[in-house]
């Protein structure tokens, strides 16, 4: 699933790839948003962490869990 996190006073924005499912994603930025830990703590696919400070976030976008389709359609 693609995830794309927005930081506040930055043009660009974290893209990354996950394994894990957009409920425990959302789950997770809820918990970060709501409790006082002041971070958000991420895992992609490839086992690179990410770290964002709560305060900084602008947006998380969390994409869908289906693959693509890859080939042609008769």
């Amino acid at each position: 699933m693609d995830i794309r996190i927005g930081i506040q006073n930055s043009p660009r924005e974290i893209g990354f790839e996950s394994d894990q499912s957009a409920k425990d994603v959302e789950k997770a930025v809820a918990d970060a948003l709501a409790n006082a830990s002041g971070h958000l703590r991420l895992v992609d696919a490839k086992g690179s962490v990410y770290v964002v400070p709560t305060a900084a976030l602008a947006y998380v976008e969390i994409g869908s869990d289906q693959s693509r389709r890859v080939g042609f359609v008769a």
